[in-house]
């Protein structure tokens, strides 16, 4: 028996055999060969069975989150076949008389090199894609298997950390908690944790080659501890406070339908954060009254080339015709600080969290975002669309955004495209913000509060650093009196104020935030009834 401490990021628990996701990443040998044809017939054979693995990732990809997140798989097919590519290959195993795999790392390499120093940005994304196709073929090179996620019974996943390409793949139905060395509150595997209503741990000092795949495991995400190979009375107290969960949320279930309203009258909205379109099933599973925070950005995660107009318009569309008039709002690019895009070339900074990120990138790419607000304003004809701007800091910033939205009108006018003009707000997290939130207020139609970020940069403390989470204090009175101000200025001006950050979950918090009148909370899918009930439960006006 092994047991190891992390960070919960969802607590829950689950019992079940555990899956090892670990990279490989030891050096491929040069093996001296003596039959060419052999090695190119492994090669071609390899090949086919690459295409058809990216090929399955695709349709499951489209299926699950959308023709632009898909896009991936479809760049790294045509890859696979491209001649330049494969003709070094075959070139090196014939004239080098070298294995297959040996040629395929070392022409990958030379390729990633070849497309990394170009100055095409094109061409430069293209770096990425050659690698991983080079290490897939790799794997099938060697026999190297995959985890077949599709045929995979109930597991743990455990992981260094995990992509969102990664998660793509995964059967979200066969799941039962994830376990990390690495990744952050904020990773994609804490936000999906959540999304799912499954215990995660992140931050556990396992060593991935001493676990075996299908040994049992206890994810405890209450104690934030998992222990490897329990002893039967641990794994009979697991099981027993499994059915304890499950009967509080069959409770929960009950509330599906009813107001979030309190003993004494007060309504609030609760929304739900989402990453994907794949999210939004997640979204009415858990009758949400809409979503508060569609982080666009996820469009542009995984990938190694900008989605386009249409993408991004098929996806927008997606997800409000589906919400069917419940309003969806949607967070313009957000990348930057902890989600960096190798293709974006934003190169490194020594405070990326202060950075070079979100709609300071937007302000100066202009053709980046002026393709995202095209592609936001056409999907707004099909449902109750917002649009939402982060790391407001100031009022120049909102009129030079309105001053581009109003290019991106024009533009659309003079093509004849039909389009809707959405409320337009944006997130309150910056000590800035908050100071002239009462200016900003007067420009644009809603805030929404970015509880983690506001946190971050009013304590001076990096929320991605694990040494300082013994002084990282959300509930912070300093925290409280600006999320008060914002609320306070904004309803001077008739607008209405929510949180979108952590905090909106934080069940503590609730009675306050509705004190205080806030309009909105947005939470993760699988917190909104917990919220709900949190909200019934209470009297805000003894």
């Amino acid at each position: 028996m092994q047991k190891l401490s992390g960070k919960s990021v969802y607590r829950g628990i689950a019992l079940g055999p555990v899956i090892v996701l670990n990279k490989n990443d030891e050096q491929v040998k040069r093996i001296k060969i003596t039959d060419a044809d052999l090695e190119l017939s492994k090669l071609a054979e390899a090949g086919k069975k690459s295409a058809e693995q990216l090929q399955s990732l695709y349709e499951k990809a489209l299926k699950e989150v959308g023709e632009a997140s898909a896009a991936i798989f479809e760049v790294h097919q045509m890859l696979l076949e491209d001649e330049d590519y494969l003709d070094a290959i075959h070139n090196m195993i014939q004239t080098e008389m070298v294995n297959a795999e040996y040629a395929v790392a070392v022409t990958g390499d030379n390729f990633y090199n070849m497309f990394a120093n170009m100055e095409d940005d094109y061409m430069k994304a293209r770096a990425a894609d050659i690698k991983d196709i080079s290490n897939r073929l790799i794997r099938n090179l060697t026999g190297e298997k995959e985890v077949d996620f599709a045929s995979m019974e109930p597991s743990v996943i455990v992981a260094d950390d995990l992509t969102p390409s990664e998660t793509v793949q995964m059967d979200k139905d066969k799941i039962l908690a994830f376990v990390t060395v690495h990744g952050s509150t904020n990773s994609h595997t804490s936000i999906l944790a959540r999304m799912m209503n499954i215990p995660a741990l992140i931050g556990v000092p396992v060593n991935l080659n001493e676990i075996q795949f299908g040994m049992q495991a206890v994810v405890d995400g209450f104690n934030a501890e998992v222990i490897f190979e329990p002893t039967e009375e641990i794994c009979a107290a697991a099981r027993k406070k499994i059915i304890e969960e499950q009967e509080k949320h069959n409770l929960l279930e009950t509330l599906k339908g009813k107001e979030n309203i309190t003993k004494d009258g007060k309504v609030i909205e609760v929304y739900a954060n989402i990453g994907s379109v794949g999210d939004v099933g997640y979204v009415l599973e858990n009758d949400a009254g809409g979503i508060g925070l569609f982080r666009s950005e996820f469009l542009y995660l995984g990938r190694n080339i900008h989605p386009t107009e249409e993408e991004q318009f098929q996806a927008y569309r997606q997800v409000v015709q589906t919400m069917a008039g419940k309003k969806v709002i949607i967070r313009t690019l957000d990348i930057g600080a902890d989600k960096q895009v190798d293709y974006f070339n934003l190169g490194k900074e020594d405070n990326p969290a202060m950075g070079y990120r979100a709609i300071r990138i937007c302000l100066k790419e202009k053709g980046i975002f002026k393709t995202q607000l095209r592609a936001l304003l056409r999907a707004s004809v099909f449902g109750n669309l917002s649009i939402m701007y982060p790391m407001i800091t100031s009022v120049e910033e909102i009129k030079e955004i309105y001053s581009i939205v109003d290019e991106v009108r024009e533009e659309l006018d003079g093509d004849g495209i039909p389009y809707d003009m959405p409320e337009q707000g944006i997130m309150i997290e910056t000590p800035a913000a908050v100071m002239i939130s009462d200016e900003l207020a007067g420009l644009v139609d809603f805030f929404s509060i970015g509880t983690n970020d506001l946190t971050q940069y009013t304590l001076a403390i990096d929320r991605q650093n694990e040494r300082l989470d013994d002084f990282y204090n959300p509930h912070h009175k300093a925290i409280m009196r600006m999320i008060k101000m914002v609320v306070e200025n904004a309803h001077k001006c008739g607008k209405w104020a929510g949180i979108c950050g952590e905090l909106g979950a934080d069940l503590e918090l609730t009675e306050e935030f509705l004190r205080m009148g806030v309009d909105e909370l947005s939470v993760a899918p699988s917190m909104i009834l917990k919220v709900r009930k949190a909200i019934r439960e209470s009297e805000i006006r003894k």
